[in-house]
């Protein structure tokens, strides 16, 4: 491996979680910028690499006034803070919003706003989910529901259910490695590649393209460990025929039912992911204005990377602000051709970024 390909790899990416661990200069333009910097890339022989913005200057380069590279540093000791009142959470339950300001040296309300950002949801909300997952998994080794939502620090029935209103599957039904759960699967060869289909009982729970269909169905089988795996059955062979069929000829997904486990937040960005008409795009930042989060597109971009419904959860649709494809889970070259589809379904245009 050459030296700095790891690096140049995330600038090709743009990828956030690189700001503050290092900064690139153009030596044509005599700018350095942070590694997620949206402006065109240049050529890999007119790249440098530095280690902070300092020693970007010291070899005579410039900070670029579209990133702001040298907050990056900044931006990097408030993400350690809000990954501490994590840890904090995971070890203590629900800390007062003004002890996990205090300890990280924040004023609550700005420390409320970053978390929020970085996060996706507040301290409060991630208390709530840790907790829901703590009680999932004493589901899963076999306690009853009355003893997990107990144990996991709820202070009654009431509160549990109250809490996770809007989650996809039962408590008492599965969480982890599909226990409990009767689910049926199916792959089949698309326009895009192998698809394979999961679903419960309720609906759809998984939309997924890899290289064959034998390594989709280890990866069901994988996944869902302690379900009850079955072929599919009429149902999904007719929704799994619609889904192939979005792939080769780009339509709005209709008819097609989910059951979807996601944080609040996740399942926000999802209902307005599936709201973009095909051939159009947006951007992270315009969704998260959508759902009322400005600020938050990096957890838009993590809720889209989560997407475990491709397609009928339509993150393709979603590119960086200069227009560049930035990641896809199923890789760049499907979000291409899918993007691709939809433009010449919409008459050969792709609309812009919407809000």
């Amino acid at each position: 491996m050459r030296a700095h390909d790891a690096q140049w790899r995330a600038v090709l990416a743009r990828d956030p979680s690189a700001d503050g661990r290092f900064v690139f200069a153009v030596r044509t333009t005599g700018v350095y910028c942070r590694p997620s910097c949206p402006a065109r890339r240049a050529r890999r022989e007119n790249v440098a690499f530095f280690p902070s913005g300092e020693a970007a200057r010291a070899a005579g380069f410039r900070a670029c006034k579209r990133c702001r590279p040298d907050a990056a540093r900044a931006d990097a000791v408030l993400v350690a803070a809000v990954r501490a009142a994590c840890e904090r959470i995971d070890r203590e339950g629900d800390v007062p919003l003004a002890r996990l300001a205090g300890a990280a040296g924040y004023g609550a309300s700005h420390f409320q706003k970053a978390f929020k950002r970085i996060v996706g949801v507040s301290p409060k909300q991630y208390a709530i989910e840790r907790r829901l997952a703590r009680a999932e998994r004493h589901i899963e080794k076999g306690r009853t529901v009355t003893d997990a939502i107990l144990e996991a620090g709820f202070g009654s029935a009431s509160r549990f259910y109250a809490s996770r209103r809007g989650r996809a599957i039962a408590p008492a039904r599965a969480m982890r490695g599909g226990a409990g759960l009767a689910i049926r699967f199916t792959t089949l060869p698309t326009a895009l590649g192998p698809m394979l289909v999961a679903a419960t009982d309720r609906g759809i729970c998984a939309i997924e393209f890899g290289e064959s269909e034998a390594a989709l169905s280890q990866l069901a089988r994988q996944r869902y460990a302690r379900a009850d795996l079955r072929p599919a059955d009429a149902a999904l062979s007719r929704w799994a025929r619609s889904i192939a069929a979005l792939a080769a000829r780009p339509g709005p997904a209709r008819g097609l039912p989910l059951d979807v486990q996601g944080t609040s937040f996740q399942r926000r960005v999802w209902k307005a992911l599936q709201s973009l008409p095909p051939g159009t795009t947006t951007t992270y930042a315009a969704l998260a204005a959508r759902i009322g989060r400005p600020g938050a597109a990096r957890a838009v971009a993590r809720a889209c990377a989560s997407n475990p419904a491709a397609l009928v959860i339509p993150c393709h649709r979603v590119v960086a602000k200069d227009g560049a494809l930035a990641g896809y889970r199923w890789g760049i070259e499907r979000k291409a051709e899918l993007l691709a589809r939809e433009s010449r379904a919409a008459g050969g245009r792709r609309v812009g970024a919407r809000r």
